[in-house]
């Protein structure tokens, strides 16, 4: 039998990589893009010691022959769209930019696909931010949306699309509405990221303190490399469905923060300054997630949540 192909666009990502990862253990051949794939370092493909195996293709989301090129080049048999602006925090300072590169890139693949002379099973990943607060409860796929963020508006966009194109033209498209997930391939532009490496310098007598927004939010953390398993499994199914997918289980950011401080053996309070200026124009305050429809349907759920993913951040860090 050949090898499955995967296109994996966004593959330079925390979510790229560790999919990269898996799909090689699985025998896939395996094309990943990148805005500017000469001038792409791939780090987190480098840390993962499996850059050499990846075939990588420039491609720009938002251009739609770029996108219809990328596809006949690669002539997958799945798509994992990750690309896009992945920032909540930046899409309110970048908002047109944020809505393009996930809404009018998602729209491109989705209609490349169409085009193409076989049915690709394509996955596109949604955000649990699109629910908003969910009025305090946990989500599920019922749950209507509200977003609070342009990224989650671009997002919620993207995620019509795709039940639009798999409704109107019968293709194997999916949305994966994961809530937050983390690891060490994180960039520190992320709150959870900055938080481990601010404690871990701390720790190394640096005399810094911490500068956040705010405390009181409270999100369903869980494990990246669990995540992209439920990605894979999500396109295994025999009908193209949407999941959420997340641990079920929420804690505060200010736990989180606690939890990291006590790896250091430190109280929090005595190094975090809370910062106005870090507030967003809108945010929602609790993220809660039900994600039984992913464990009934395809056997997935999370074994690593809240403050065991702060701890496993923690100890990865040198």
């Amino acid at each position: 039998m050949p090898k499955r192909v995967a296109l994996i666009c966004g593959i330079s990502g925390q979510d790229g990589a560790y999919l990269a990862e898996l799909l090689l253990k699985k025998g896939y051949e395996i094309f990943g893009t990148s805005r500017d794939v000469q001038g792409s370092a791939f780090g987190n493909l480098a840390t993962l010691a499996i850059k050499d195996q990846i075939h990588f293709l420039s491609m720009v989301p938002e251009d739609f022959r770029s996108v219809l090129v990328t596809l006949r080049t690669s002539n997958p048999d799945e798509i994992y769209f990750l690309a896009g602006q992945s920032s909540v925090g930046l899409s309110f300072e970048q908002p047109a930019e944020t809505m393009q590169s996930i809404t009018l890139g998602t729209l491109n693949i989705l209609e490349g696909c169409r085009m193409m002379d076989k049915n690709i099973h394509q996955y596109y990943a949604g955000s649990g931010e699109c629910f908003g607060g969910a009025n305090g409860a946990p989500a599920n796929e019922s749950t209507p949306f509200y977003p609070v963020s342009p990224y989650a508006v671009a997002k919620s966009s993207a995620y019509w699309l795709v039940n639009n194109y798999r409704e109107a033209y019968g293709i194997f498209a999916c949305t994966g509405i994961l809530f937050n997930h983390e690891s060490p391939l994180r960039p520190e532009r992320f709150v959870t990221k900055k938080i481990v490496r601010a404690v871990k310098r701390i720790a190394n007598g640096s005399p810094e303190r911490l500068n956040l927004g705010r405390l009181d939010i409270s999100r369903d953390w869980g494990w990246a490399p669990e995540y992209v398993e439920a990605m894979w499994l999500i396109l295994q199914q025999d009908v193209p469905e949407d999941y959420v997918i997340a641990t079920g289980t929420t804690i505060s950011l200010e736990e989180f923060v606690s939890t990291a401080f006590e790896q250091a053996d430190l109280d929090w309070k005595d190094y975090v300054t809370q910062d106005p200026t870090l507030f967003r124009p809108t945010d929602l305050l609790v993220g809660r997630a039900d994600s039984s429809k992913a464990l009934e349907r395809m056997g997935w759920k999370a074994t690593t949540q809240g403050i065991e993913v702060v701890k496993k951040m923690y100890q990865s860090l040198k």
